[in-house]
């Protein structure tokens, strides 16, 4: 899915599409039905000449001595007389053919996914992005602070495909994490009024992929883009994937090794040790070993943590408190057993019980 700050997981990218027509032939026919004055600007407004680079309406402006809005109005003009010649007639078979074709897609479409699809080099891309502003079949969305630019066929699907997304955001807690699986079907529950041949998996995270708010992690877990385990901006995020994914507690060496295997991304062991440090979300349980903070373990020296556990519970016996420490740190029950017995800070009563000096 999806541009975001982190690296976003996006729909299986499509293989550029095979038409019936030649593209580069068809824009020749069509361009033929301007004003040469307009067809020099649409040329190189849409990269449509031996250089592909699309000029802006200013550049065009300055190298011919005119306003931009006078550029403006040339376009203009050249697309109205494209749309009321008969070449752009005979050519409704090839815009109905790219309509199926964004149809399939899943009927709205980001714009850089769908131009990908359309065309296998900028200038293929250019051309379908001329025929693409030509047809009234086609509809452009502008990016906004929600969404990425779209194009779509049909303002119906479009609509309610904006509604769920801004639905299935506002759902999601903000460091809520799901699987693909449980954010797809959440997702599923939103779509009520959509066409069911849309609702397979690469259209829904084709349409996924629109929202700038909901995106995923290098190991497909699902949530807002804002959320700590979805938004992976350094050694310090990778760290907490791969500690997470362990499933237990790392030594910061085995998490270094981890992120350049998992995520092929460089991590020196120094660095990795030090991020870890930094974070709150780590904390040191033992020789080296980092947990998560989320998995209950706390920091602080073992005889912080039974004090911590004697207070919070009152006296108890040596098995309990072993069982107690050993939720919150990564030791040995002989670790805990040494510091029990030290009279400074415990005390053994009668009954067998510990309890803090």
């Amino acid at each position: 899915m999806a541009k975001a700050t982190k690296k976003r997981a996006t729909a299986k990218a499509t293989k550029p599409a095979a038409f019936s027509f030649d593209s580069a032939v068809l824009v020749k026919k069509l361009l033929a039905a301007a004003p040469e004055r307009a067809r020099e600007v649409l040329i190189r407004r849409f990269g449509l000449g031996t250089n592909s680079v699309r000029e802006t309406l200013e550049a065009i402006g300055d190298r011919s001595s005119i306003t931009r809005e006078r550029v403006r109005q040339i376009e203009a003009a050249g697309l109205d007389a494209i749309r009321a010649s008969k070449i752009f007639k005979e050519s409704g078979a090839a815009f109905e053919e790219i309509a199926r074709f964004i149809d399939s897609l899943g009927a709205i479409v980001p714009e850089e996914t769908l131009l990908a699809a359309l065309g296998k080099d900028e200038k293929s891309r250019n051309r379908f992005r001329f025929f693409l502003v030509l047809d009234a079949t086609f509809f452009r969305e502008r990016e906004t602070n929600d969404f990425l630019a779209r194009w779509h066929i049909d303002s119906t699907t479009a609509k309610h495909i904006h509604d769920a997304l801004s639905k299935l955001y506002s759902s999601l807690s903000d460091d809520e994490v799901l699987t693909e699986g449980e954010l797809l079907d959440r997702f599923l529950d939103e779509l009520k009024g959509v066409n069911d041949a849309y609702k397979n998996e690469e259209v829904l995270k084709r349409w996924l992929s629109l929202s700038k708010h909901i995106g995923s992690n290098p190991l497909a877990e699902w949530g807002r883009m804002s959320a700590p385990a979805i938004r992976i901006k350094g050694i310090r995020d990778y760290a907490y994937l791969a500690i997470k994914r362990h499933g237990s507690p790392m030594h910061f060496s085995e998490v270094a090794k981890t992120i350049g295997s998992l995520f092929s991304k460089k991590a020196h062991i120094a660095t990795t040790h030090n991020e870890l440090i930094k974070d709150p979300r780590f904390v040191l349980v033992g020789r080296g070993l980092y947990a998560l903070t989320e998995w209950g373990y706390k920091p602080g020296v073992v005889r912080d943590v039974i004090r911590e556990a004697l207070e919070a519970s009152g006296p108890m016996k040596k098995d309990e408190i072993i069982k107690q420490v050993k939720k919150a740190r990564f030791v040995k029950d002989n670790t805990i057993l040494v510091n029990l017995n030290d009279p400074r800070y415990f005390k053994r009563m009668k009954d067998g019980r510990y309890s803090a000096v």
